[in-house]
């Protein structure tokens, strides 16, 4: 299925919308469209909440990027300001497990060197030696174009997520009387 970029970003954000909190942007604040937040806390204690074993907390924040034509400049200043917008919304600290930064591109069409950028990018923290949790930064891009979705390492999660939601051909259901 060929798609458009408005249209692409609004079927992922309608599939992110049951997970995560999705706060839109205006469009003088180009190429920024939506940052996403997801937050999950665990734990397990034994006979009360006071007898803590252990927590765990969980955030992801996903940066959707439009553009027409991904430039490695555009990349470039795309990815430095989710790295830094994400860590300052990340709450590291005892009980800390893993913050992901995800930076999503939507566009027509991306310049070789843009793409191979965005493969080698690796950016990863872990805090006070994994005690304090890990930070991973994942990122993508969705080229309307031609279909394509290409991913750095880290972000390979979000490729095969962007392929089920946009690419999967919805099932026919049976129906049994």
């Amino acid at each position: 299925m060929q798609y458009t970029r408005e249209t692409a970003i609004s079927r992922l954000l309608e599939s992110y919308r049951a997970y995560f909190n999705i706060t839109m942007f205006k469009e003088e604040q180009k190429p920024l469209t939506a940052i996403c937040e997801f937050f999950e806390h665990a734990e397990k204690y034994v006979f009360s909440r006071k007898a803590n074993l252990w927590s765990a907390d969980c955030e992801e924040f996903i940066y959707l990027f439009d553009t027409g034509r991904l430039t490695l400049e555009t990349f470039e200043k795309c990815r430095d300001f989710a790295h830094e917008d994400g860590m300052k919304r990340a709450h590291i600290g005892p009980g800390h497990m893993y913050t992901y930064i995800t930076a999503v591109f939507v566009c027509d069409t991306s310049e070789d060197d843009a793409r191979e950028a965005l493969q080698k990018c690796r950016i990863y923290k872990s805090f006070h030696f994994s005690l304090h949790g890990w930070m991973d930064f994942h990122a993508a891009v969705l080229e309307t174009g031609s279909g394509r979705i290409t991913a750095n390492r880290s972000g390979k999660c979000v490729e095969k997520v962007m392929k089920n939601v946009l690419f999967q051909k919805k099932k026919k259901r049976r129906r049994f009387l």
